[in-house]
Order: structure tokens, then C-alpha cells, then sequence
């Protein structure tokens, strides 16, 4: 492999693992969502949530404002956190058990570990093909980092068809939401994954024939 396509799959492989690390970060963390319930009157406590994929946490929150609404407001101070019941069958976590799909949040759960999954299966054909003439192993890495990212995007998918659902149930409190950080690091990781994935892909490809008379196997080698 030639010196500027090296350079390429290297700078190629640097925002990779920030997609990675990205992607990490979502999966883990539980600041997806926030929700909010609408006040009736003024000077009251907002019972504001936050959750990701595995966890919901809740706080009271002192809110002063015109709009009867808690909107936009990040829940602080001390807060009761809960994994979901069919995670974690000895936690208390009630409020998810009818407001939103078990089956949603199971997938979308299930979905993000195979994008993790991919990401080091991907990581280990790229460690590997920095080896003396195993530059072909940046195909399948290629591959597994644009899977990841594809199961990254459905995942957050889900959690988005999850809260709206969440938020139109008539057994929920919630009515007003908006996603969080955590959503955030999920929709730049797809992006830095999957194009990651195609570009790396390209730049791995052998050489294409410059001469019409010329197969990929007869082309020469680069130096």
C-alpha cells in the first residue's frame, strides 16, 4: 500500500474510533431522552426523567415559570435511578412497565450490543492488518464498521418510535420530551462509523487497471 493511501486508511481509522467511542459512550449512558409532565399550576415540582437503554432516572424539580410547563428542564440533585424490570427483575421500575413497549426497549437494548459487537470484531481485522502484507483484512473491517453503524441507527430508531409511543400512552404523566446528549453521541457515531466504513473500504481496494488491456491481477503493484 502506497504512502498516501497508508495515510488515508490511518486518518480513516482515527475517526473511526472516535465513532466508536461515540458509540460507547450512548450505550452506556442514559441520557437519551428527558421527559416532562405538564404543571397546572405555578411555583410547583416537576417530576422531570431521564432515560437510555437500560435505566430510568427520576427528580423533583422546583419550577418557576409562566408556561405551566417543565420543559426543558434537566433533571438535577438527588435522583431515584431504576433498571428496567426485564434487565434487572429485583429493581422497582413500574412507571416503564406501561408506558412503553417491553419489546422496544428489549431491541433496541439487543440492537446496540451487536453495533458494539461489530465495532471490536472491526477493530480486530483492523489491529491485524497492520501486519506485513495483510492489508486485505481492512475489507471485512470495512464491513464490520458499516454494520455497526446500520445497527447503531436502527437502535436509536426504535428508542424514537419507544418515547413517542411513550408520550402519546394515556397512562403516562409525560407529555413533552426531548432527547438528550446520549441520542446525540448515537446519531454522530452512525455517521462517523458508516462513512468511516465506505471510506476505508475505497481506500483499501486494490488499484484499478489503468491500461484496457489490464485486469486487477495483471495491474502492478503500488510501491
Amino acid at each position: 500500500m502506497s504512502q498516501t493511501k497508508t495515510a488515508k486508511v490511518r486518518v480513516t481509522l482515527f475517526f473511526i474510533l472516535v465513532g466508536g467511542v461515540l458509540a460507547m459512550v450512548a450505550v452506556v449512558t442514559d441520557h437519551w431522552a428527558v421527559l416532562s409532565p405538564h404543571l397546572e399550576h405555578h411555583n410547583e415540582t416537576c417530576e422531570a426523567a431521564h432515560f437510555g437503554l437500560w435505566r430510568i432516572c427520576t427528580a423533583r424539580v422546583a419550577v418557576h415559570n409562566r408556561d405551566k410547563s417543565c420543559e426543558h428542564v434537566t433533571p438535577s440533585g438527588e435522583k431515584n435511578c431504576s433498571y428496567f424490570r426485564h434487565f434487572n427483575p429485583g429493581e422497582s421500575s413500574e412507571i416503564f412497565e406501561f408506558t412503553t413497549q417491553k419489546e422496544y426497549s428489549i431491541s433496541a437494548a439487543a440492537i446496540a450490543i451487536f453495533s458494539l459487537g461489530f465495532i471490536i470484531v472491526g477493530s480486530i481485522c483492523a489491529f491485524l492488518s497492520f501486519g506485513n502484507k495483510r492489508d486485505y483484512l481492512l475489507r471485512p473491517a470495512s464491513m464490520f464498521y458499516a454494520f455497526a453503524g446500520l445497527c447503531l441507527i436502527v437502535s436509536v430508531e426504535v428508542m424514537r418510535q419507544s418515547v413517542k409511543r411513550m408520550i402519546d400512552s394515556e397512562d403516562t404523566v409525560w407529555i413533552e420530551y426531548y432527547y438528550s446528549w446520549s441520542f446525540a453521541c448515537a446519531c454522530a457515531a452512525f455517521i462517523l462509523l458508516f462513512l468511516g466504513g465506505l471510506f476505508l473500504l475505497l481506500f483499501s481496494l486494490p488499484r484499478m487497471p489503468q491500461n484496457p488491456w489490464e485486469s486487477c491481477m495483471d495491474a502492478e503493484p503500488e510501491h
